[in-house]
């Protein structure tokens, strides 16, 4: 089972380019189902059976492994033993009856332009400060993944032409357009304000830490939680909220579903509709509000 798992994480690697996010969370499923099936008494995958996986499965259900994480788990083995039909190593596939457990449809977390524009008020000269500031201001503007955001280099970014290109999931290259606002402050940012961190070093990525290394998504998250505390922001935002207010503010202005999809860099436009929900949930609270019968 060893030797089928480290093939199928080099397939997921090399062929599908998946992102080390998710070849990480695959390889610690991948590793936990081996553990399983040793317990099993199972070591090779051509004894496998589906009640071994479903053994496996229930047991993590029973300790608790939320429902997202029980779906990308068996999304995780499905491939694997997909991966093994197709290298001619198993006749049968016996994850193929195995049904994905069903996942709601929370509407995402958002904030209005206010809150944005909260979050963006004037801030502290400090170099560092700024450098967030202008990350933020991006994110909002361009929609981007964190991921994204932090492996920007500075030959991606056309400021001239207003747009940058982005290397999302899967290693799929897209041009995001950036707006006026963006574009002013990214300007300001690598004319006064990147030359001060970096202090003489060389760096070949856009956001940069003191040490010229590029900023860390856990980085730019605790640093984006306390530019919120700081605004005056109830709850918790996460980088996320600010590419959901990207996508929500403009289907909300009326925007073509298309278009926001390309500019997510979504592969599925099923994803994409997420957002029409969004903003009927809006029209029902303005209505309820303001009608005089609502």
């Amino acid at each position: 089972m060893d030797a089928a798992v480290d093939r199928y994480l080099t397939w997921l690697a090399a062929e599908r380019r998946v992102s080390p996010h998710t070849l990480a969370a695959y390889g610690a499923d991948c590793v936990a189902l081996v553990r399983s099936l040793e317990v099993q008494g199972v070591r090779t995958p051509e004894a496998v059976l589906a009640g071994h996986l479903v053994t496996f499965l229930e047991a993590e259900q029973r300790r608790g492994l939320a429902v997202r994480s029980r779906a990308r788990l068996l999304a995780a083995l499905r491939g694997l033993f997909a991966f093994l039909v197709r290298e001619g190593r198993l006749a049968v596939d016996p994850a193929r009856e195995l049904r994905r457990p069903r996942l709601g449809r929370p509407l995402p977390k958002s904030l209005s332009p206010t809150a944005v524009a909260q979050l963006l008020g004037v801030g502290d000269p400090d170099p560092l400060v700024q450098r967030d500031l202008a990350m933020i201001e991006l994110i909002y503007a361009a929609g981007l993944r964190v991921s994204e955001a932090v492996g920007i280099t500075m030959v991606q970014v056309r400021l001239e032409a207003g747009y940058l290109t982005v290397m999302g999931k899967g290693r799929k290259e897209r041009a995001v357009p950036i707006g006026r606002v963006a574009r002013d402050r990214l300007e300001i940012y690598l004319r006064d304000v990147r030359p001060q961190i970096l202090a003489n070093q060389l760096s070949p990525h856009l956001f940069i830490t003191r040490a010229g290394r590029p900023m860390t998504r856990q980085g730019f998250w605790q640093r984006l939680n306390k530019r919120a505390l700081l605004a005056g922001l109830p709850g918790h935002i996460s980088p996320h909220t600010l590419r959901h207010a990207f996508a929500t503010h403009l289907v909300e202005g009326g925007a073509d579903l298309r278009a926001v999809q390309l500019m997510l860099g979504h592969a599925d436009i099923a994803t994409t509709e997420i957002y029409t929900h969004v903003a009927r949930e809006r029209l029902r609270d303005v209505h309820r509000k303001f009608h005089p019968r609502g």
